[in-house]
Protein backbone atom coordinates (compact mmCIF):
# COMPACT_ATOMS: atom_id res chain seq x y z
CA UNK A 1 0.00 0.00 0.00
CA UNK A 2 1.12 3.75 -0.69
CA UNK A 3 1.19 6.00 2.01
CA UNK A 4 0.73 9.73 0.66
CA UNK A 5 3.07 11.56 2.49
CA UNK A 6 1.57 14.81 1.84
CA UNK A 7 -1.28 13.82 4.43
CA UNK A 8 -0.44 14.89 8.14
CA UNK A 9 -1.60 12.69 11.00
CA UNK A 10 -3.11 14.34 13.93
CA UNK A 11 0.48 13.81 16.05
CA UNK A 12 2.35 14.51 12.97
CA UNK A 13 0.46 18.34 12.67
CA UNK A 14 0.74 18.73 16.67
CA UNK A 15 4.12 18.64 16.19
CA UNK A 16 4.70 20.84 13.16
CA UNK A 17 2.79 23.32 15.18
CA UNK A 18 4.79 22.54 18.06
CA UNK A 19 8.11 23.36 15.99
CA UNK A 20 6.80 26.75 15.09
CA UNK A 21 6.57 27.47 18.77
CA UNK A 22 10.36 26.69 20.57
CA UNK A 23 8.93 28.07 23.84
CA UNK A 24 5.82 25.60 23.87
CA UNK A 25 5.85 23.12 26.24
CA UNK A 26 3.93 20.68 24.47
CA UNK A 27 1.43 19.83 26.95
CA UNK A 28 -1.38 20.71 25.12
CA UNK A 29 -0.39 19.14 21.86
CA UNK A 30 -0.43 16.06 24.21
CA UNK A 31 -3.51 16.42 25.57
CA UNK A 32 -5.01 16.87 21.94
CA UNK A 33 -3.54 13.80 21.02
CA UNK A 34 -4.97 11.79 24.35
CA UNK A 35 -8.05 13.12 23.35
CA UNK A 36 -7.99 11.79 20.03
CA UNK A 37 -6.79 8.46 21.61
CA UNK A 38 -10.01 8.31 23.33
CA UNK A 39 -12.00 8.83 20.11
CA UNK A 40 -10.85 5.95 18.41
CA UNK A 41 -11.82 3.57 21.60
CA UNK A 42 -14.85 5.52 21.56
CA UNK A 43 -15.71 4.93 17.75
CA UNK A 44 -15.03 1.33 18.10
CA UNK A 45 -17.45 1.14 20.10
CA UNK A 46 -19.89 3.38 18.49
CA UNK A 47 -19.80 1.47 15.29
CA UNK A 48 -20.13 -2.08 17.20
CA UNK A 49 -22.58 -0.60 19.66
CA UNK A 50 -26.07 -2.46 17.74
CA UNK A 51 -23.92 -5.83 18.24
CA UNK A 52 -23.24 -5.82 21.61
CA UNK A 53 -24.95 -5.53 24.97
CA UNK A 54 -24.03 -1.15 25.40
CA UNK A 55 -27.20 0.15 23.79
CA UNK A 56 -29.86 1.29 25.80
CA UNK A 57 -30.23 3.05 29.61
CA UNK A 58 -27.91 2.16 31.98
CA UNK A 59 -30.14 2.45 34.76
CA UNK A 60 -29.29 5.58 36.37
CA UNK A 61 -30.02 9.17 35.60
CA UNK A 62 -27.43 12.09 35.32
CA UNK A 63 -26.94 15.48 37.17
CA UNK A 64 -29.21 16.85 34.09
CA UNK A 65 -32.08 14.33 35.18
CA UNK A 66 -31.53 12.81 32.13
CA UNK A 67 -31.36 8.87 31.42
CA UNK A 68 -28.01 7.62 31.08
CA UNK A 69 -27.11 5.49 28.18
CA UNK A 70 -24.61 3.04 28.34
CA UNK A 71 -22.53 3.96 25.73
CA UNK A 72 -22.28 7.30 27.85
CA UNK A 73 -20.74 5.71 30.72
CA UNK A 74 -18.30 3.79 28.30
CA UNK A 75 -17.61 7.09 26.45
CA UNK A 76 -16.79 9.12 29.98
CA UNK A 77 -14.49 6.66 31.53
CA UNK A 78 -12.75 6.36 28.32
CA UNK A 79 -12.15 10.33 28.13
CA UNK A 80 -11.58 10.11 31.85
CA UNK A 81 -8.74 7.44 31.63
CA UNK A 82 -6.86 8.86 29.12
CA UNK A 83 -6.73 12.27 30.57
CA UNK A 84 -5.95 11.37 34.27
CA UNK A 85 -3.19 8.73 32.63
CA UNK A 86 -1.81 11.44 30.39
CA UNK A 87 0.62 14.06 31.56
CA UNK A 88 -1.16 17.22 30.41
CA UNK A 89 -4.42 17.93 32.43
CA UNK A 90 -4.87 18.46 36.16
CA UNK A 91 -8.50 17.30 35.98
CA UNK A 92 -11.90 17.31 34.27
CA UNK A 93 -15.47 17.69 34.63
CA UNK A 94 -18.23 16.13 32.42
CA UNK A 95 -21.99 16.26 31.72
CA UNK A 96 -22.20 13.19 33.46
CA UNK A 97 -20.43 13.55 36.63
CA UNK A 98 -22.02 15.55 39.74
CA UNK A 99 -18.91 17.65 40.62
CA UNK A 100 -15.50 17.71 38.91
CA UNK A 101 -12.73 15.46 39.39
CA UNK A 102 -9.36 16.40 40.34
CA UNK A 103 -6.21 14.31 39.40
CA UNK A 104 -4.80 14.89 42.72
CA UNK A 105 -0.89 13.07 41.43
CA UNK A 106 2.74 14.66 41.13
CA UNK A 107 2.62 14.76 37.65
CA UNK A 108 -1.25 16.21 37.05
CA UNK A 109 -0.99 19.01 39.30
CA UNK A 110 2.17 20.13 37.90
CA UNK A 111 -0.26 20.11 34.37
CA UNK A 112 -1.37 23.63 32.88
CA UNK A 113 -4.82 22.56 31.58
CA UNK A 114 -7.87 21.24 32.72
CA UNK A 115 -10.69 20.03 30.44
CA UNK A 116 -14.43 20.12 30.19
CA UNK A 117 -16.20 17.43 28.08
CA UNK A 118 -19.23 16.29 26.70
CA UNK A 119 -18.59 12.55 26.27
CA UNK A 120 -21.45 11.67 23.88
CA UNK A 121 -23.36 14.38 22.90
CA UNK A 122 -26.81 12.82 21.14
CA UNK A 123 -26.34 9.76 22.17
CA UNK A 124 -30.39 9.06 22.21
CA UNK A 125 -30.21 8.36 18.62
CA UNK A 126 -27.69 5.40 18.15
CA UNK A 127 -30.55 3.29 18.13
CA UNK A 128 -31.56 4.63 15.03
CA UNK A 129 -27.78 5.19 13.38
CA UNK A 130 -27.75 9.09 13.60
CA UNK A 131 -24.42 11.07 13.42
CA UNK A 132 -23.37 11.19 17.24
CA UNK A 133 -20.12 12.96 18.70
CA UNK A 134 -18.30 13.95 21.42
CA UNK A 135 -17.43 17.82 22.34
CA UNK A 136 -14.73 19.19 24.43
CA UNK A 137 -12.72 22.40 25.95
CA UNK A 138 -9.36 22.97 27.15
CA UNK A 139 -8.99 26.13 29.80
CA UNK A 140 -5.12 26.79 31.45
CA UNK A 141 -5.55 27.05 35.44
CA UNK A 142 -5.62 29.77 37.67
CA UNK A 143 -4.98 28.17 40.39
CA UNK A 144 -1.66 27.71 41.64
CA UNK A 145 0.77 24.78 39.28
CA UNK A 146 2.08 22.26 41.85
CA UNK A 147 -0.80 22.13 43.66
CA UNK A 148 -3.94 20.19 42.51
CA UNK A 149 -6.79 21.91 40.87
CA UNK A 150 -9.57 23.46 42.25
CA UNK A 151 -13.51 24.50 40.97
CA UNK A 152 -12.21 27.77 40.31
CA UNK A 153 -10.45 26.35 37.66
CA UNK A 154 -13.41 25.27 35.65
CA UNK A 155 -15.66 27.75 36.18
CA UNK A 156 -13.62 30.65 33.39
CA UNK A 157 -16.41 31.83 30.88
CA UNK A 158 -15.89 30.24 27.07
CA UNK A 159 -13.17 33.27 25.74
CA UNK A 160 -10.74 31.85 27.98
CA UNK A 161 -10.32 28.41 26.48
CA UNK A 162 -7.17 27.60 24.88
CA UNK A 163 -8.85 24.62 22.67
CA UNK A 164 -11.85 23.17 21.81
CA UNK A 165 -12.74 20.93 19.67
CA UNK A 166 -15.81 18.11 18.77
CA UNK A 167 -15.52 14.64 16.79
CA UNK A 168 -18.02 13.17 14.94
CA UNK A 169 -18.86 9.53 14.65
CA UNK A 170 -20.56 9.34 11.20
CA UNK A 171 -20.21 7.84 7.54
CA UNK A 172 -17.04 9.05 8.95
CA UNK A 173 -15.70 10.00 11.85
CA UNK A 174 -13.60 13.17 12.06
CA UNK A 175 -12.09 15.05 15.01
CA UNK A 176 -12.33 19.22 14.35
CA UNK A 177 -10.37 20.92 17.13
CA UNK A 178 -9.77 25.01 17.28
CA UNK A 179 -6.81 27.28 18.70
CA UNK A 180 -6.62 30.72 18.40
CA UNK A 181 -4.52 29.93 15.74
CA UNK A 182 -7.31 28.42 13.52
CA UNK A 183 -9.78 25.38 13.18
CA UNK A 184 -8.51 22.06 11.23
CA UNK A 185 -10.26 18.89 10.60
CA UNK A 186 -9.24 15.25 10.98
CA UNK A 187 -10.64 12.15 9.33
CA UNK A 188 -10.16 8.47 10.66
CA UNK A 189 -8.63 6.46 8.45
CA UNK A 190 -9.48 3.01 9.57
CA UNK A 191 -6.50 1.92 7.54
CA UNK A 192 -3.59 3.08 9.79
CA UNK A 193 -5.83 3.70 12.68
CA UNK A 194 -4.98 7.56 12.55
CA UNK A 195 -6.56 10.74 12.30
CA UNK A 196 -5.43 12.63 9.19
CA UNK A 197 -5.67 16.31 8.13
CA UNK A 198 -8.41 16.26 5.83
CA UNK A 199 -10.23 19.89 6.24
CA UNK A 200 -7.43 22.19 6.95
CA UNK A 201 -7.93 26.04 7.65
CA UNK A 202 -11.50 25.34 8.41
CA UNK A 203 -13.50 29.04 7.64
CA UNK A 204 -17.32 29.53 8.17
CA UNK A 205 -19.00 31.05 5.01
CA UNK A 206 -20.01 34.16 6.39
CA UNK A 207 -23.62 33.70 4.76
CA UNK A 208 -25.53 30.18 4.35
CA UNK A 209 -28.63 29.04 3.15
CA UNK A 210 -29.14 26.65 6.26
CA UNK A 211 -30.79 27.15 9.52
CA UNK A 212 -31.40 24.47 12.31
CA UNK A 213 -34.01 24.59 14.61
CA UNK A 214 -36.36 22.09 16.42
CA UNK A 215 -39.86 23.57 14.52
CA UNK A 216 -42.30 21.46 16.71
CA UNK A 217 -41.14 23.83 19.70
CA UNK A 218 -42.17 26.97 17.29
CA UNK A 219 -44.88 28.59 19.65
CA UNK A 220 -42.91 28.16 22.94
CA UNK A 221 -40.15 30.43 21.36
CA UNK A 222 -39.95 34.14 22.13
CA UNK A 223 -41.69 36.51 19.14
CA UNK A 224 -38.07 37.27 17.99
CA UNK A 225 -37.15 33.59 17.46
CA UNK A 226 -40.55 33.05 15.64
CA UNK A 227 -40.12 36.23 13.14
CA UNK A 228 -36.39 34.91 12.55
CA UNK A 229 -37.76 31.53 11.64
CA UNK A 230 -40.51 32.83 9.90
CA UNK A 231 -38.49 34.91 7.53
CA UNK A 232 -35.93 32.32 6.81
CA UNK A 233 -39.39 30.43 5.45
CA UNK A 234 -40.10 33.12 3.62
CA UNK A 235 -36.52 33.29 1.66
CA UNK A 236 -36.94 33.35 -2.14
CA UNK A 237 -34.41 33.63 -5.08
CA UNK A 238 -34.79 37.47 -4.94
CA UNK A 239 -34.06 37.98 -1.08
CA UNK A 240 -30.90 35.55 -0.29
CA UNK A 241 -33.40 32.31 -0.57
CA UNK A 242 -34.07 29.66 -0.35
CA UNK A 243 -33.63 29.00 2.97
CA UNK A 244 -33.72 25.08 3.74
CA UNK A 245 -34.41 23.47 7.35
CA UNK A 246 -31.82 20.78 8.52
CA UNK A 247 -32.24 19.79 12.21
CA UNK A 248 -30.65 16.22 13.20
CA UNK A 249 -31.53 16.23 16.78
CA UNK A 250 -27.67 15.62 17.12
CA UNK A 251 -25.97 18.91 18.03
CA UNK A 252 -22.24 18.09 16.98
CA UNK A 253 -23.27 16.71 13.60
CA UNK A 254 -26.15 19.95 12.86
CA UNK A 255 -23.31 22.63 13.89
CA UNK A 256 -20.29 20.67 12.00
CA UNK A 257 -23.07 20.92 8.93
CA UNK A 258 -23.17 24.62 9.09
CA UNK A 259 -19.70 25.52 10.29
CA UNK A 260 -18.08 23.40 6.84
CA UNK A 261 -21.70 25.06 4.56
CA UNK A 262 -22.66 27.65 5.77
CA UNK A 263 -25.85 28.30 8.22
CA UNK A 264 -27.27 28.77 11.97
CA UNK A 265 -28.14 26.50 14.48
CA UNK A 266 -30.63 27.50 16.73
CA UNK A 267 -31.66 25.93 20.41
CA UNK A 268 -33.68 29.18 22.13
CA UNK A 269 -35.01 29.01 25.41
CA UNK A 270 -39.07 27.84 25.45
CA UNK A 271 -41.71 29.43 28.11
CA UNK A 272 -41.59 26.19 30.12
CA UNK A 273 -37.41 26.55 29.55
CA UNK A 274 -36.80 30.20 29.32
CA UNK A 275 -33.47 30.02 30.16
CA UNK A 276 -32.38 27.27 27.41
CA UNK A 277 -31.55 23.56 27.75
CA UNK A 278 -27.98 22.75 26.34
CA UNK A 279 -25.06 22.91 29.03
CA UNK A 280 -22.68 26.13 28.56
CA UNK A 281 -19.88 24.54 29.80
CA UNK A 282 -19.82 21.52 27.99
CA UNK A 283 -21.77 22.23 24.72
CA UNK A 284 -22.28 25.71 23.60
CA UNK A 285 -18.47 27.04 24.97
CA UNK A 286 -16.76 24.99 22.65
CA UNK A 287 -18.54 25.05 19.90
CA UNK A 288 -18.80 29.10 20.39
CA UNK A 289 -14.85 29.43 20.38
CA UNK A 290 -14.28 27.08 17.31
CA UNK A 291 -17.08 28.92 14.99
CA UNK A 292 -15.70 32.61 16.51
CA UNK A 293 -11.97 31.29 15.18
CA UNK A 294 -13.67 30.18 12.06
CA UNK A 295 -15.19 33.39 11.38
CA UNK A 296 -18.58 32.94 12.49
CA UNK A 297 -20.68 34.19 15.51
CA UNK A 298 -22.52 32.75 19.05
CA UNK A 299 -25.05 34.19 21.22
CA UNK A 300 -27.51 33.30 23.70
CA UNK A 301 -29.63 36.10 22.21
CA UNK A 302 -28.76 38.43 23.81
CA UNK A 303 -24.79 38.58 24.68
CA UNK A 304 -21.89 36.63 23.49
CA UNK A 305 -21.67 33.39 24.72
CA UNK A 306 -17.65 33.58 25.25
CA UNK A 307 -18.25 36.03 27.63
CA UNK A 308 -20.35 34.85 29.78
CA UNK A 309 -19.41 34.01 33.48
CA UNK A 310 -20.51 30.84 34.72
CA UNK A 311 -21.53 30.51 38.22
CA UNK A 312 -22.45 26.62 38.39
CA UNK A 313 -20.73 23.06 36.49
CA UNK A 314 -23.94 22.55 34.70
CA UNK A 315 -25.23 26.05 33.58
CA UNK A 316 -28.03 26.03 30.88
CA UNK A 317 -28.18 28.11 28.44
CA UNK A 318 -29.99 29.34 24.96
CA UNK A 319 -27.67 29.21 22.07
CA UNK A 320 -27.54 30.89 18.50
CA UNK A 321 -24.35 29.75 16.28
CA UNK A 322 -23.61 30.29 12.83
CA UNK A 323 -22.38 32.21 9.91
CA UNK A 324 -22.47 35.74 10.80
CA UNK A 325 -24.40 37.61 8.24
CA UNK A 326 -26.90 35.18 9.19
CA UNK A 327 -26.45 35.75 13.09
CA UNK A 328 -26.59 39.30 12.19
CA UNK A 329 -29.74 39.06 10.96
CA UNK A 330 -31.08 37.13 13.71
CA UNK A 331 -30.17 39.48 15.96
CA UNK A 332 -32.49 42.49 13.99
CA UNK A 333 -35.54 40.57 14.72
CA UNK A 334 -34.32 39.71 18.49
CA UNK A 335 -34.21 43.43 18.85
CA UNK A 336 -37.09 44.00 17.20
CA UNK A 337 -39.13 41.84 19.43
CA UNK A 338 -37.66 43.09 22.66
Amino acid sequence: MQINRNILTLDEFTLQQLREFPQATGELSSLLRDIGLAAKRINVEVNKAGLVDILGDYGTTNVQGEDVKKLDIYANTQMMGVLKHGISCAGIGSEELDDVVVFDDEVSNNSKYVVLFDPLDGSGNIDVNISIGTIFGVYRRVSEIGKPCTREDFLQPGKRQVAAGYIVYGSSTMLVYGTRRGVNGFTLDPAIGEFCLSHPNIKCPPAGNIYSVNHGHFFRYNEGVRSYITACQQKTKDNGGPYTQRYIGSMVADVHRNLIKGGIFMYPGTTDKPKGKLRLMYECNPFAFITEVAGGRATNGIQRILDIQPTELHQRSAFFVGSKDMMDELDTHLAKAQ
